[in-house]
């Protein structure tokens, strides 16, 4: 197979996880490799880090460099791309493939790839995806300034969407299907107290429409009398689903809800293969930060352990 580079670990993904692992898998003496498209993963889209001990006021993209940076002080390669497939040999070794064609081998695989935002099948949202409709608000806010927009959602995200979105556009309405926002006390506070922001509970966006570009949204419970929502933009902040789809022909054990289930040191049912991070059912499923990149450091730990043996 073309291009085959033998390495003691791959690690997939460059977020908190991922990169948490390197830095440790680096101290330890590890060969290995990070496959990512950015560097700090999905937390690099974060419009505020705030809770992560020591860090104070900084936005993901800022976190991710700065992650990124403290692996690559110790030497990490850093390969960009996608895994399309991963093979486990006879002799207990794994193949990586990627989408390029490249092919990296490995003694141990860490999975660390995160969660992939969750679309809703929305009448009009593939037709107006990029002409209106976003899964990014800090990818995409800055083409709203001064406009009027939506965000479909309640968790920390979609609050954390909204706030961003509150300092460039005139108005956001946060669309939630339920009776109460279900982000954090703090996040929900600071919606209450921005005047720019004002949240339509008990109810979906049921069509998206337009000419060229999204022009409404049509709910499916009136809000002033009307049915029809006048917005340029739409952030759905939906939730996410693990993004492990690239590792089918492993069988990895997971949940009822696709979470890789991982012992203490963070193994899976896989002999050789190791997970952390937010696709996985451990730390009690609370996906921050702080819980992937200790989990990140943990797993490494346990890689370390194993190759000994």
């Amino acid at each position: 197979m073309e291009n085959e580079i033998k390495y003691n670990l791959v690690i997939i993904g460059a977020g908190p996880a991922g990169l948490s692992a390197s830095i440790y898998a680096s101290r330890y003496g590890i060969k290995h490799a990070i496959i990512g498209q950015i560097l700090g993963g999905q937390i690099s889209e974060a419009h505020l880090i705030d809770n992560y001990p020591g860090i104070e006021n900084l936005t993901g993209a800022e976190l991710g460099k700065k992650l990124g940076e403290h692996a690559k002080k110790y030497g990490a390669e850093i390969i960009p791309g996608l895994v399309k497939n991963i093979k486990k040999e006879e002799e207990g070794r794994f193949i990586v493939e990627l989408e390029n064609k490249e092919a990296l081998k490995a003694k141990t695989v860490l999975l660390a790839t995160g969660m992939k935002r969750r679309k809703l099948d929305i009448l009009g949202e593939k037709e107006f995806m990029g002409k209106g409709v976003s899964y990014c608000a800090t990818c995409d806010g800055f083409f709203y300034k001064n406009k009027t927009v939506g965000v479909i959602g309640g968790s920390n995200s979609a609050a954390g969407a909204a706030l961003y979105l509150a300092d460039i556009c005139k108005k956001v309405y946060i669309i939630y299907r339920k009776s109460e926002l279900r982000c954090e006390p703090f996040w929900a506070d600071s919606i209450k107290k921005n005047e720019k922001i004002e949240v339509i509970y008990k109810t979906n966006v049921v069509k998206i429409s337009g000419q060229e570009k999204l022009e409404r949204v049509e709910l499916d419970n009136p809000h002033k009398n009307s049915s029809l929502l006048e917005i340029s933009g739409l952030f759905i902040e939906a939730g996410s689903d693990p993004y492990i789809n690239y590792a089918d022909d492993l069988d990895i054990e997971s949940d009822k809800d696709g979470y890789i289930k991982i012992k203490s040191d963070g193994s899976t049912s896989v002999f050789g293969i190791f997970a952390a991070g937010d696709i996985t059912d451990g730390s009690n499923k609370f996906r921050q930060v702080i819980t992937a990149a200790a989990e990140g450091a943990i797993a490494a730990r346990s890689i370390f352990n194993w190759l000994k043996k």
